[in-house]
Formats: structure tokens, sequence, C-alpha cells
């Protein structure tokens, strides 16, 4: 290998060392551009770099077959056969795999697989730069601070199996998160986007949106805790599904353990969850979220198996037309259930054909709350999906279709899935930011939900 060996010569030369009677390499090359600010003034911003080398190796023995994981940072040609031999040394002192199965094989090369990877540069913000300049201007003369940061990752993924596997994938994750403070520190306001490559994000048009929410907070208006008619936004909307989604395993459902598990045995696979026409899927190549069509892990569990690296990935319904369509599997999980091979995807989109925006909503409203995200989301109790968590950065009262003012934040307690179940409203899907997640699910698109009665259980004076 050449001293600034690429990630195709890893993977290749740690399957040459393998010894193990199976053995996969996944090598990610990870780039990374990054502004911050505070008070309409950047503070810091910088490039990062970073390699991770994980090796699973895999053991046959005559009651089944082991498997043992070890990741390394930053490793370099030296480094490379004492990771594999560890990973086959943690292989024979592990017992055997439940969820072995045969390594996948038969999947074609990806053709670009012995390029260099990609990366990112400070040269990502060249266009969102000047204009993010123009709007801290703007802020300082009418009056308000702008906090944030922006984060721009390039990863680039190489798989390379005994099997004969050769995949790679390149993955850009961008984010925006922009605060909006008056100077006092009393009001706050915020505004959050997942982008591709920051072309399609305008700080301007944001920094706008965050005067009108302040704007709104000047009058404050206090109200107790209870059940309220509620527009969630695309944004707190994403941060319950991808809970609900983290929490759709198969495995879990069938032996009793989650929301979804039906009542005498079972699963709920094929109940309707909500009255309206929701259809919540995840397809690998959907338009501006796209992610890695293959499976791509580096741990076991009940929602995920590296054995299955390198199967591939196609669209799946979660929901559809309100009905639950598939729960989380993996090749085992899926034997054990008598479902169909549906692993995770890493995006996720809900949709219901609505055309209205937020804004339109709130036209309609005669009385209601309408939140900005959700905050430090915790779960409760599995059997129901509940869970706990926080409103923040702006909770406004609507009346007669118009916002009249701020209210004090609340502490909620929902069920993701009982949210569908009750929601009355959908408007149109759009790309959107999980606040509680944002660090780690950016590929979602949401529509603002109408909840008639979401349960604010108590009042929390925190903003």
């Amino acid at each position: 290998m050449s001293p600034r060996h690429q990630p195709h010569e890893i993977v290749e030369r740690a399957l040459e060392l393998s010894r193990a009677d199976g053995c996969m390499v996944i090598a990610g090359e990870r780039s990374t551009a990054n502004l911050r600010w505070a008070r309409n003034a950047l503070t810091t911003n910088g490039v990062t770099r970073g390699r991770t080398v994980t090796v699973i190796a895999t053991v046959d023995g005559a009651e089944g077959t082991a498997s043992g994981v070890v990741s390394r940072s930053a490793v370099t040609a030296a480094e490379l056969e004492p990771l594999v031999r560890a990973a086959e040394a943690a292989a024979r002192e592990a017992g055997p795999a439940e969820d072995a199965q045969p390594l996948v094989s038969g999947v074609p090369h990806s053709p670009d697989f012995t390029a260099p990877p990609a990366e990112t540069s400070s040269a990502v913000f060249d266009g969102f730069a000047p204009a993010l300049g123009e709007s801290f201007a703007g802020a300082r003369a009418q009056g308000r601070e702008l906090y944030g940061f922006a984060l721009h990752e390039v990863s680039s993924y190489y798989l390379g199996t005994s099997t004969g596997l050769r995949l790679r994938h390149d993955q850009p994750t961008g984010s925006l998160e922009l605060n909006a403070k008056s100077p006092d520190g009393t009001r706050s306001a915020w505004a959050g986007r997942a982008t591709r490559d920051f072309t399609d994000v305008d700080p301007q048009a944001l920094d706008a949106e965050l005067a009108r929410r302040l704007a709104w907070a000047e009058r404050k208006i206090d109200l107790p805790a209870g059940r309220y008619e509620t527009l969630l936004p695309p944004s707190a909307v994403a941060d319950l599904l991808v809970y609900q989604m983290w929490s759709a395993a198969a495995r879990d459902a069938a032996e009793g353990r989650t929301v979804f598990s039906k009542a005498g045995g079972g699963t709920r696979v094929g109940e309707k969850l909500s009255p309206l026409p929701l259809s919540l899927r995840s397809d690998p190549r959907a338009a501006g979220l796209e992610c890695a069509p293959f499976v791509l892990t580096t741990a076991s569990g009940d929602d995920a198996s590296v054995f299955d690296n390198g199967l591939p990935l196609g669209p799946t319904d979660w929901i559809r037309e309100g009905v639950l369509e598939h729960l989380v599997t993996t090749r085992h999980s899926a034997g054990l259930t008598d479902l169909p091979v549906t692993p995770l995807v890493d995006n996720l989109v809900l949709d219901a054909g609505g055309t209205a925006t937020l804004d339109e909503m709130v036209a309609a409203t005669e009385r209601g709350l309408l939140l900005t995200c959700l905050w430090y989301i915790r779960e409760v109790d599995p059997a129901s999906l509940l869970l706990t968590g926080l409103t923040r950065d702006g909770v406004y009262l609507v009346e007669n279709g118009e916002v009249v003012g701020e209210v004090n934040n609340f502490r909620f307690n929902e069920s993701p899935v009982s949210v569908l179940s009750r929601a009355t409203e959908a408007g149109r899907t759009e790309p959107t930011l999980p606040r509680e997640w944002g660090d780690y699910f950016t590929r979602a698109a949401m529509p603002a939900l109408r909840v008639p009665d979401f349960n604010m259980s108590s009042v929390s004076r925190g903003v």
C-alpha cells in the first residue's frame, strides 16, 4: 500500500490478511466543514478529516457461527494486521451468534469502488456565507441577535467481503440551525434546515421567519397544562416519527414488548393506525434524501445484523394509507416473525397528500397552539411508546386564524402512534430537520399535523 493508502486498498489488504471463515471490512472516510456564529458575527470555522476501519470476522463452529467486530480510527498500514487479528480473536471468544446468516453475495460491484473518497471543504459555504452575512446586518439593524451553526459532512464508505462484495457509498449531510434572540434574552426563536450541499438554504428567509416569531413573542400569555388543539410543525413531527421508527423492530413486537405488539400474540402489521391516508416510507433514492442503497452496519441488534452487510435496500412502505405495512427486520428476525426482510433505511418520509402550508393551517384554526419544536424527548413506556419531552423556542396561541402571542413552554406526554391515530389534518410534505435527533438523523420530509387534543401535561418555565 502507498504511504497515503486509499480506503479501497485498506479493504483489500484486510481481506487478504484474514484467516477467519468469513470477513467483512468497512472503511469510512469522513471530512467536515463548519461555521459557527453568535451575536451576529462569525466566531469559528474549520475543516476536519478522519478515517475509521471496522473488521467483522466470522468463525464457524460445531454449534454455529460466531462474529467479532473491532473498529479503530486513523488506522495505518502497520496497524491493519493487529486490527484483523483482534476481530478474529473476538469472534473465537464469542459464542455462536443468534443472528448468523450466510454472508451476502452476488451484489454487483460499485463501479467507483477504487476511486478516492469524496470530500467537503469550506467552499461548500461559498454561496451561503455571504447571504448569512447579509442576515447578520439585517438582524443587527432591526435589534435582534443571531446564533447558530452550519455543518457539512461527506462520508465515503467502502464495504468489501470475503464473498466478493465491493460496494461504495458517498453520503453528503448538511444541517443549519439558526436561533434569533431579543437583546435582553427574553425571547427566542429557532429554525433548522437539512441540506446536501447548502445551495438550497436561504438564511435570509429563515431570519425573516424568526423575526416574525420574535414579534409574536412580544405579548406573553400564561396557559395552564391541559389538552389543546395543536399544530405540530414538520420538525416536531419528524422527531416523533424518527423515534417511532427506531422502536419498530419486528422481533420486539412479536415478543410482546412494544406498541406494535398484537394483543394475544404476533404483531399489528395489517392494522389501521390512522384515519388519515398517511403513508410513512423510506427509499434510498428519494430525491434530496438519498442514502446508502445497501445495509451498512457495524453492530448487531434486534433491528440490524452485521451478517446483512451489503444486502440491497429498496423503497419500503412502513405505513400505507394509514395501515401498518412493515416493521423493521433483519434476515434473522424476518425468519423468526414470518415477515418480509425490511431493514432500516436512513431516511423517512410522511405524506398524506395534503397541500396546506403551515400558515394556511394557522389561518384555519379557531383556537389552538402552534409549536416550534420539541426537545429532550425520552421514552416513558415502550408498551405504548409513550414519550415525554419539552417544547422549546416558541409556543404560540392562535385565535380566529391569527397568532395572538407567545405562551409558556410545556412538558408533553404523547405517543407518536397515538398522535397519528388522532390527527385530523396533515399539511404538505416538505424536507425538515428534526430538532432533537438532528445529530443522528437528518434525511426527513414531513407535513405539519393538526392534533385536536395534544397532551401538555405540565407547565415548563424553561426556554
